[in-house]
């Protein structure tokens, strides 16, 4: 089973964070790219409930679902992650919903990779402004952080879903996803 440990942090300037990437050693993997991710759970929220997350991402043209077991969250976010590639994204929703899984939400970003070789940094592009996220070995993440400037009082180690959220009771927005579309809308 993959463990994942990560931290996420706000991105002031992403040409900044890009060129400080390229001093620190890394080589972008993925051009940014378009992501769109749509949570599933069960009636009742119970895999909400128990902190696990099912998640079927398109990003580009490749369709992954992925599982994330209840986590914990320190100075890093540590939970299990297990992933798959899928062929037809569309079957997998129309299984999943004959399954009894429901779409629960969606969140779309613009997403450019980047690696040392050691672990990974995204930096994502998303409706509620700029987010990195730096994923590998914990120490490895944290002399990351150092090395691209970035304070240990400003991990985030929430959810998406749970930035969205936060950021939704800050602004009184009323949309209902973390969609480009939907913060486009009056209102928000």
């Amino acid at each position: 089973m993959a463990k994942e440990v990560e931290i996420k942090f706000r991105v002031a300037d992403v040409r900044t964070l890009n060129r400080a990437l390229k001093r620190a050693g890394f080589k972008r993997t993925t051009a940014s790219t378009h992501e769109m991710n749509t949570l599933y759970d069960l009636p009742g929220q119970k895999l909400r409930k128990r902190g696990e997350l099912l998640r079927l991402r398109q990003y580009g043209k490749e369709w992954i679902l992925t599982h994330k077991a209840k986590g914990t969250a320190g100075r890093h976010k540590v939970r299990v992650e297990r992933e798959t590639h899928v062929e037809d994204g569309k079957q997998m929703d129309e299984i999943l919903r004959a399954l009894g899984f429901e779409p629960m939400f969606r969140y779309e970003k613009y997403r450019a990779e980047w690696s040392d070789g050691k672990g990974h940094v995204v930096v994502d592009k998303t409706p509620i402004g700029n987010i990195g996220e730096i994923e590998g070995p914990a120490r490895w993440i944290d002399r990351t952080a150092r090395a691209l400037g970035i304070a240990s009082e400003d991990y985030i180690t929430q959810t998406y879903a749970a930035m969205f959220f936060e950021w939704k009771r800050r602004t009184g927005s009323p949309a209902k996803e973390m969609t480009f579309r939907a913060l486009r809308r009056k209102g928000n």
